[in-house]
């Protein structure tokens, strides 16, 4: 026997029924083989390591009326779980296309998807903002339908790697593609008190933007290199010592999620992608056509409901929704990250 062979390596013990750290969670992270578990996860009303629970499927499915023939776009692939349904109602006939602008998951999805038999005869997929729409229908043409859901992927909140949780420790980066721009970490280095304070209001609605604001800035003055999500997270925690204790913990939970939301949005220039977007939505819909965009934060859906109002008065759209529509108390008793989303249509006149 040769003396160099390696022996073979166990796998590492499953720790309880739902481990906490991400690495360990192999068998959520391979649903495909551990289906059993990832259900036991679901029921749980948790989203599986790796993967995500689309919100408001039946909401947007039933509104966008998709029938065989006709041809759409999943604005915001993700996961992939709104446009599976997409592809099931098609049924073969017509062609959806998908964009996303995140370098590691959507190679995982686009195989995810062709595994289930959707490939280039009924799917394209391509790696570009959402506000490049106008490069889509100049290949698609007028669209019937279209989705954007611009809430952040399970998966990509819950890699560690990815930095986009306050919750576990890893590098503070928060970009939807880490292959370009600058993390959050890098955006820190140069960024004024004014600048962040501006930034975790407008972004956010932060109520402690200038204590958060001057503690952040005041340590990168020190020379504090703020590199990770635990490295903010205390920092936020230290600057908001003066809330009575009895609240302290809970305020500090709430303004470690906006602040984090708020450097996501500076760093992924969100708030500028969708206003673009939202500026050529009408150019691409056919007449008709149906749009469905599903938001989670309050900025987000300031700038959706005031654009279709707008295209609304100038005739371009025939009918709008009057309100927003929240998901089902149902659905946020089984999935808890449906409970900030709101929906909002329109129908191109």
């Amino acid at each position: 026997m040769n003396n160099q062979e390696q022996k073979h390596q166990r796998r590492p013990r499953y720790k309880g029924t739902h481990p906490k750290a991400f690495k360990d969670k192999y068998k959520e992270l391979q649903p495909e083989l551990y289906a059993d578990a990832v259900e036991k996860v679901i029921q749980k009303g948790n989203t599986p390591a790796g993967m995500h629970r689309s919100i408001c499927v039946q909401e947007i499915m039933d509104f966008l009326q998709i029938t065989p023939g006709q041809i759409g776009l999943d604005a915001t692939l993700g996961y992939g779980g709104h446009t599976l349904e997409m592809l099931k109602c098609l049924d073969s006939k017509g062609h959806l296309y998908a964009t996303d602008v995140d370098s590691i998951e959507l190679p995982r999805t686009k195989e995810r998807l062709e595994s289930l038999g959707y490939g280039p005869e009924i799917l394209t997929i391509k790696q570009t903002n959402y506000s490049n729409i106008d490069q889509i229908i100049s290949t698609s043409g007028p669209l019937n339908f279209i989705l954007a859901d611009l809430g952040v992927s399970s998966m990509q909140i819950d890699n560690p790697e990815r930095g986009f949780s306050f919750k576990t420790e890893g590098p503070l980066d928060l970009r939807l593609d880490p292959s370009k721009g600058i993390s959050a970490a890098e955006r820190l280095k140069t960024i004024s008190q004014d600048e962040l304070h501006s930034m975790l209001l407008e972004n956010s609605d932060e109520p402690h933007a200038a204590e958060i604001a001057r503690a952040i800035t005041l340590a990168i003055k020190k020379g504090t290199d703020i590199t990770t999500t635990s490295q903010l997270q205390q920092i936020i925690q230290d600057a908001l010592k003066f809330i009575p204790e009895k609240d302290r913990k809970n305020e500090i939970k709430k303004s470690c999620q906006r602040s984090f939301q708020a450097l996501r949005i500076d760093v992924n220039n969100e708030f500028e992608m969708l206003y673009e977007f939202l500026e050529k939505l009408p150019a691409a819909v056919a007449e008709g056509g149906r749009v469905a965009i599903l938001t989670f934060h309050s900025g987000e859906d300031r700038l959706v409901k005031k654009s279709f109002q707008r295209f609304y008065r100038e005739g371009i759209y025939r009918e709008i929704s009057p309100k927003a529509i929240r998901p089902s108390a149902i659905e946020c008793n089984s999935n808890s990250r449906a409970k900030c989303a709101k929906l909002r249509w329109a129908i191109k006149a």
